[in-house]
């Protein structure tokens, strides 16, 4: 793309992970990518890297999500929201309550508030939502209520938004990873990265580059094209619960 013609993409949650290989990956067809994410000194270095723009960003407040809005040029052109996350791994008799709402707001409210913010300027640019949701929103697993909760919630509210944008020129994506091989696990397991190297071994894990490209894929399809969805899982993983360690693949 020159100068003139060159689209703008966000990514949200791109200071690590699938969200930055996203970032990477939109930059390397052509877009100019503004990142947003809470740790705004990688967001930088991410964004000197791929020559996009970095702006803070917390999709559990609502405030943080106004500011960020407020930066994005008036046309956009693709929207990836990935910010999200799960905190603990517990039976319902067990669970957290702040974990159960931190996983709400960044999972599902977090998706509504950047979605609302741009969506005046994704319809000028006839843009496209590309939502990282997960097999979390099409599966349940037992000690994962409150993430499968919030993931089928988003997978809910990717669908309703499709059909509330019917006629108006917005495409709208819903990415679904199973297991790739990120920080995820490290944040969900609170920082346990002993724990968290389990949840990989015996099997080949997704990449975040392997998710990329299917954001990739999705937004550089023909105009009249939409990819409602895409359910992503490495070849080892038959399901969220049925995965074949040690069958080397």
């Amino acid at each position: 793309m020159s100068g003139a013609e060159r689209k703008v993409a966000v990514v949200t949650g791109a200071s690590s992970g699938i969200g930055a290989a996203t970032a990477r990956a939109l930059a390397a067809v052509g877009y100019l990518v503004i990142v947003g994410a809470r740790r705004v000194n990688r967001l930088e270095a991410l964004a000197r890297e791929i020559g996009g723009s970095a702006r803070p960003l917390d999709v559990t407040d609502a405030a943080s999500v106004v500011a960020f809005c407020g930066a994005v040029p008036e046309q956009l052109h693709v929207l990836v929201n990935n910010a999200g996350g799960a905190h603990g791994l517990g039976p319902v008799a067990q669970a957290n309550d702040q974990d159960w709402a931190w996983m709400y707001e960044a999972n599902v409210l977090g998706l509504m508030r950047v979605t609302k913010g741009l969506l005046p300027r994704l319809e000028a640019g006839r843009g496209h939502i590309v939502n990282i949701t997960s097999i979390a929103g099409r599966e349940v697993y037992p000690g994962g209520a409150g993430y499968t909760a919030a993931k089928h919630a988003a997978v809910a509210v990717t669908r309703t938004l499709r059909l509330e944008l019917s006629g108006k020129p917005i495409r709208v994506t819903d990415v679904a990873p199973g297991m790739v091989e990120t920080e995820f696990s490290v944040v969900r397991f609170k920082g346990d990265t002993e724990r968290a190297a389990t949840v990989y071994q015996g099997l080949t894990p997704l990449t975040a580059e392997d998710i990329a490209d299917c954001v990739v894929w999705a937004v550089t399809r023909p105009a009249h094209v939409n990819i409602d969805e895409i359910v992503v899982k490495p070849v080892a993983q038959a399901s969220a619960t049925v995965v074949a360690r040690g069958a080397g693949l």
